[in-house]
């Protein structure tokens, strides 16, 4: 598993005025939790951003390096930023040990094109898009992939047909949905549309008056 290293430092003081503060300085604050235990810290605002771009959400292990010479491996675990300026307000981090099997949700991406798409015009659907694991912090995979190519239509991937290597416990559901082929919805062709024909109208038929002819007798 790929790992990186941020330099960071402990913190004092928290609450919003110190966090504006460090922020004005370039830095983020932080939180490293372990066994029940938080600790602030704060971290350089542009290495956390190269590494949240980088990583693209997947699962990695980072090396913390505090100034005073202190290491300590961890996970990040969420991250806040500001919705109108984009700008990072917080991050969290659990820390690790190599030696304790720990649970985390990983991402689930899929890769190929369906047989049952590309031959009979079938339609990929996807179910869910992460997933929990439990094992140790070296064998978290980065995210699960999943190969799609064989899928035929009307065939499907669920967690319970995935193996991720030794040493990988699947926690979710093997019911949930990975992916499945769809056959297209075909539209039934609309009905031609009734004009209604009015009816005519009914000929009248005006009796005139027998114009009677009238003579004198001679």
């Amino acid at each position: 598993m790929e790992r990186f290293t941020l330099n960071a430092d402990k913190r004092e003081g928290t609450g919003k005025g110190v966090a504006r503060s460090l922020r004005r300085k370039g830095e983020v604050p932080a939180v490293l939790y372990r066994g029940g235990i938080s600790t602030p810290i704060k971290i350089s605002g542009k290495e956390l951003t190269k590494f949240i771009q980088t990583t693209a959400g997947e699962q990695v292990m980072v090396n913390l390096q505090f100034a005073d010479g202190d290491k300590r491996l961890a996970l990040m675990k969420d991250y806040q930023v500001d919705p109108r300026r984009g700008e990072l307000l917080h991050t969290d981090f659990f820390e690790v040990s190599l030696a304790e099997e720990l649970r985390v949700m990983v991402h689930v991406t899929t890769t190929g094109e369906p047989i049952g798409v590309k031959r009979d015009g079938g339609i990929l659907q996807y179910g869910i898009r992460e997933m929990e694991i439990q094992c140790l912090p070296d064998r978290i995979p980065g995210h699960v992939e999943v190969n799609v190519s064989d899928l035929e239509k009307g065939k499907s991937i669920h967690v319970g047909d995935l193996s991720l290597g030794e040493g990988i416990k699947i926690l979710t559901d093997p019911g949930e949905l990975i992916a499945i082929v769809t056959a297209p919805v075909v539209e039934e062709a609309a009905a031609p549309a009734v004009v209604p024909v009015e009816a005519a109208e009914p000929e009248v038929i005006k009796k005139g008056k027998k114009e009677e002819e009238t003579g004198e007798k001679a």
